[in-house]
């Protein structure tokens, strides 16, 4: 019996011993015996249940610090039929292998992991690999290859195509660093992070082609007469960049709101020495208001190199160009609703809007218009999209493109997640 027990029995023992036989019937002594028992079946059960829960939170810590690891990922395929392709029209479009993913996450010796693989017909690329650990209340460290934050969070888009500003590495972009994350608490989020360089290593990594990773970095710039897709031959890559997202949430009638700034800035290397710098800002807003989303986004960037209009870009195994300095706007609009059509269990209908414009190289506009609906039924996920750009990588086009025709794209992804 612990000492509160003992100390509750002798109590009950006292006032039981100075009650006078005179004072008290045999009724009330037995009544009091019998609030003795229930005393001591509740302390009996309180000191258990404590001692189960001492036993949980052990158990808890041991799991915590137990190797865990799940393994997911997903198939996805594409159709498209375009108006730029005179070969894809003839064919009546083509049906192809988008990619095939896998996705590791749990936790290691008390830090949580996150990774994902994706393998593509032509290159093989690591999205994100990360350690994380919850140091503090609201707050997380992330260590490796991590998201950048910037902008509408986690995209600034709906569609399979992402926005424009995917194009300049500005959406869904991942680099080798360290991230702080303050989880949304009191109304506001606040992101800052490190990035020593991109996720091949920077200017001089050890990997057989720059342009072979997922988001879009800088691999170099162009000179007058370069090419738009040669591959790049003065080499440049940026390192020590410094980042951070603030977003501030308010509920109102119907929903929730974020408004937030970002902002990054850091340095351009090109294998020898220090060659320039480069930053980038944007104020954004994300809404849902009942069934409907919101997203709004304005910012610049400017890549800051000497006698430089234009700079050299990579990634789904090929080399791109973008203008070494521009403004970008951005405002998409979805609605979602919950369905009964056959496997179909829910849809989202959006349209996607982004314009890339007063460049630094003088070529016209970017542009790219995204209409499109997005379908869940269980494991399977689908985007059907009708695009209608203008100087729009993937849409016929590029950044430093100087079209003035607007191109087409039907385009639907069909993916099954595991």
């Amino acid at each position: 019996m612990s000492r509160n027990s003992k100390a509750c029995l002798a109590m009950a023992l006292l006032i039981q011993a100075g009650t006078s036989p005179a004072l008290a019937s045999d009724e009330e002594i037995a009544e009091l015996k019998q609030q003795l028992l229930k005393l001591q079946k509740r302390i009996t059960q309180l000191e258990q249940t404590k001692q189960k829960e001492a036993k949980q939170r052990a158990q808890a810590k041991e799991n915590a610090l137990k190797p865990s690891v799940k393994v997911g990922g997903a198939v996805r395929t594409t159709f498209s039929h375009t108006s730029y392709d005179d070969d894809n029209k003839n064919r009546g479009g083509d049906f192809e292998l988008d990619v095939f993913r896998i996705n590791f996450s749990g936790n290691i010796g008390g830090f949580g992991l996150n990774a994902e693989w994706r393998y593509f017909d032509y290159m093989t690329a690591v999205k994100y690999a990360y350690l994380y650990y919850d140091f503090a209340k609201d707050w997380q460290a992330q260590v490796g290859l991590t998201k950048v934050p910037f902008g509408n969070w986690p995209y600034n888009s709906h569609s399979w195509f992402f926005g424009t500003t995917y194009y300049v590495g500005l959406e869904d972009d991942h680099d080798m660093g360290v991230l702080f994350k303050r989880k949304l608490a009191d109304n506001w989020q606040l992101d800052l992070g490190f990035f020593k360089n991109d996720e091949l290593g920077g200017v001089d990594g050890y990997v057989e082609d720059r342009s072979d990773r997922y988001s879009y970095d800088i691999v170099g710039f162009r000179n007058a007469g370069d090419g738009i897709y040669d591959d790049p031959n003065q080499a440049l890559g940026e390192y020590n960049t410094f980042s951070g997202r603030y977003g501030y949430h308010f509920k109102h009638k119907s929903g929730t709101t974020e408004l937030g700034v970002s902002a990054l800035m850091g340095d351009l290397h090109n294998g020898v020495s220090k060659a320039g710098d480069y930053h980038a800002w944007a104020v954004h807003l994300n809404s849902n208001i009942g069934p409907w989303n919101f997203q709004l986004q304005h910012g610049e960037y400017d890549y800051n190199i000497a006698n430089v209009d234009r700079i050299a870009v990579g990634a789904y195994a090929f080399y791109d160009s973008i203008a070494a300095q521009a403004t970008m706007s951005n405002i998409n609009i979805a609605y979602s609703m919950k369905v009964k059509l056959g496997p179909i269990n829910s849809l989202q209908f959006y349209n996607d809007f982004g314009i890339i414009y007063d460049k630094s190289d003088n070529t016209n506009d970017t542009w790219m218009n995204v209409t499109g609906v997005s379908m869940s039924a269980g494991a399977f996920f689908s985007y059907l999209d009708f695009v209608n750009a203008k100087n729009q990588p993937f849409v016929g086009g590029s950044i430093a493109g100087d079209s003035d025709d607007t191109e087409r794209r039907f385009n639907l992804n069909f993916g099954y997640y595991f």
